[in-house]
């Protein structure tokens, strides 16, 4: 019998916020994104230079634990769970840390889409999700592989996820997700009528 293995394995994580300890009032972390988004003028100015709908904290602050406590929880948090991640992807991070390298804010109204991309010079990225009203936009992830893949067929629809070009990812309000900074991802076009809201994040090896 042929032996079949999976090699090059490309991992995800998915788990609830504050599964492995701490706690973040989500009705609380949902007012300071939109607190922030309506007194944050630069990042307003940011998102209508570069045609980004909805808004962004990503071009114009980067001390939203200092400014609002609560995304000091979310931190908190969210260390514990990249530091599983790591130990998951078999890093040797010698005497070195994975450590916070940026901490910013998506709003995404209907309509609105993030284009596919990457995130250069970190090792970790993720999102942890503070409002994904019914229709709201999964997470889209491409195979990292597609780009060496020119003379090879579509896969059958009913493939095996691990063998999917593409995944799309639903999550709820509290998840959070991680995966390797040079998975290319993107979020579709969000079809609900209500804003489609995120903390995205990066982490560096330092």
């Amino acid at each position: 019998m042929a032996d079949l293995r999976s090699l090059f394995v490309t991992r995800l994580y998915q788990a609830r916020l504050s599964e492995l300890g701490g706690k973040v009032d989500p009705d609380e972390l949902r007012a300071s994104c939109y607190s922030i988004a309506e007194d944050d003028e630069a990042g307003q100015d940011w998102c209508e230079e570069n045609g980004f709908p909805g808004y962004t904290s990503y071009a114009s602050l980067t001390d939203l634990p200092w400014r609002f406590p609560i995304f000091a929880d979310v931190v908190a948090c969210l260390d514990a769970h990249v530091a599983a991640f790591a130990a998951d992807l078999g890093f040797d991070l010698g005497d070195k840390a994975l450590k916070l390298e940026d901490l910013w804010i998506n709003i995404l109204p209907e309509g609105g889409a993030h284009s596919s991309h990457i995130h250069p010079h970190s090792v970790i990225s993720g999102t942890t999700y503070v409002a994904m009203p019914d229709g709201a936009s999964a997470l889209k992830l491409e195979d990292p592989r597609l780009p060496m893949m020119m003379a090879a067929p579509t896969r059958v629809k009913d493939v095996r996820e691990e063998l999917k070009s593409f995944v799309y990812v639903a999550p709820k309000v509290g998840d959070v997700l991680l995966w390797e900074s040079w998975l290319r991802h993107e979020v579709p076009m969000n079809m609900a009528e209500d804003d489609r809201i995120s903390v995205s994040f990066n982490y560096a090896w330092e």
